[in-house]
C-alpha cells in the first residue's frame, strides 16, 4: 500500500509517498481501507517533532479517517467487513490502510459523505467535549468563545448554537468577525480592541459570562476570567497566541467559579465510550441537515505537502482533506 512517510523532522515538505507494508488486525483491532483523512495544524508540528505526541520515525502524518472495514481481528464483534467507519487515531492516517482499535471505531451514517466524516473529529469532538464534558453548559446559557473565526472556534460556536446557548464570538477583525457570525454566533467582539470584561458584561446584561471556550490564552485570559458570571466554568482549550497566561486564583473564589482544562486527545484515550456518544451526536446533526461542516479543500496524497501547507501558513477556511 502506499503511505506519506516522515522519515525526519524537518516538517512537511520532508515527506514522501512510499510503498509499505500493509497492516495486520490483531486482536481486537480492525483493518480500514483509508477513503479519506483529515489534517490538522498539528500535523505541521507533529512532523517536526514540536508536537505533544512523538512517534518514533519513520510514521505518517494524518490523525483522523473514513473508510471501510477491510479485515477483522480475532474478539471484534460490533463491526464487520464492509461497514463504513470513522476514527481518530492520533497519526498514521496519511496511508491507504491503518490498524485500528475497535474501540476507537465510529459507525458512519449512509448520508454522511467520507470526506465530511473524516474531517469532524478533532474540532468537534474537542467542542463536545470542551462544551458538554468540561463546561456542562445549558440551553439558554450563554459562552464566549475566543479564537472565533479558526476552526477550533467555528466548531465550538456550531455546537454551543445547536446546544441551545447565546454565543458570543472574540476575533481580531471585523472580517473574522463575520465569519463568526456566519458560524452561528450571536454578537461578537473585536479584540484587541475593546475591554473584553466590559464588553462581554455589556451584552449579558451585567450578568457575565456562564462559559469561556478560550482558545488563545494570552492577553483574553484573564480579563474573561473577570467576565465570568456566578459559577461560571472557564474552559482551557489552547494557547493559540503563543502566550499562556498566568491567572490570579483568587477570582475564580470571588465568583465561585470552575476552571478545566480541555486535553480532548487524552479524554478519548481514557473514555472511548464518551468520545463515540459525542460523534454519533454530531454525525446526527450532519444527518439531519442542522451542522454543514466546511471543507476548504481535498487533494490527492501525492499532493499533501501542498495540503500542508495550506495549514502552515493558516490560510485554511475549513478542512483540509487528502483522498485516497
Amino acid at each position: 500500500m502506499k503511505a506519506a512517510i516522515c522519515k525526519s523532522l524537518e516538517g512537511p515538505q520532508g515527506l514522501v509517498i512510499e510503498d509499505v507494508a500493509d497492516p495486520v488486525a490483531a486482536p481486537g483491532q480492525v483493518v480500514v481501507r483509508v477513503k479519506a483523512t483529515g489534517l490538522n495544524f498539528a500535523d505541521t508540528l507533529i512532523t517536526r517533532g514540536k508536537y505533544q505526541f512523538k512517534p518514533e520515525l519513520p510514521f505518517s502524518p494524518g490523525a483522523e479517517i473514513a473508510g471501510v472495514i477491510d479485515t477483522i481481528g480475532a474478539g471484534v464483534n460490533g463491526f464487520s467487513v464492509g461497514q463504513r467507519v470513522m476514527a481518530y487515531v492520533n497519526w498514521g492516517g496519511a496511508a491507504e490502510k491503518i490498524s485500528i482499535d475497535e474501540t476507537a471505531l465510529v459507525p458512519i451514517p449512509d448520508d454522511v459523505s467520507d470526506t465530511i466524516a473524516a474531517g469532524i473529529s478533532v474540532t468537534y469532538g474537542t467542542a463536545m467535549h470542551g462544551l458538554r464534558d468540561r463546561g456542562r453548559l445549558k440551553p439558554d446559557e450563554s459562552v464566549v468563545v475566543t479564537g472565533a473565526a479558526g476552526g477550533a472556534g467555528q466548531a465550538a460556536i456550531e455546537l454551543a448554537a445547536l446546544m441551545g446557548a447565546r454565543v458570543i464570538a472574540v476575533a481580531s477583525s471585523p472580517e473574522k468577525l463575520k465569519i463568526a457570525r456566519d458560524a452561528g454566533a450571536h454578537d461578537g467582539i473585536e479584540f484587541p480592541g475593546n475591554d473584553l470584561k466590559e464588553a462581554v458584561r455589556a451584552l449579558t446584561a451585567g450578568r457575565g459570562a456562564d462559559v469561556v471556550y478560550d482558545c488563545i490564552g494570552g492577553d483574553a485570559a484573564e480579563p474573561l476570567v473577570r467576565a465570568l458570571a456566578w459559577q461560571g466554568r472557564f474552559l482551557v482549550v489552547g494557547f493559540a497566541s503563543g502566550d499562556i497566561p498566568k491567572i490570579p486564583i483568587n477570582l475564580l473564589l470571588l465568583k465561585g467559579a470552575a476552571m478545566s482544562g480541555v486535553f480532548w486527545g487524552e479524554a478519548v484515550r481514557r473514555d472511548s465510550a464518551a468520545h463515540r456518544a459525542g460523534m454519533e451526536q454530531v454525525l446526527a446533526w450532519v444527518s439531519a441537515g442542522k451542522l454543514k461542516p466546511k471543507t476548504h479543500g481535498v487533494f490527492p496524497l501525492s499532493e499533501i505537502k501542498d495540503a500542508l501547507a495550506i495549514l502552515d501558513r493558516r490560510e485554511a477556511q475549513g478542512k483540509v482533506i487528502i483522498a485516497l
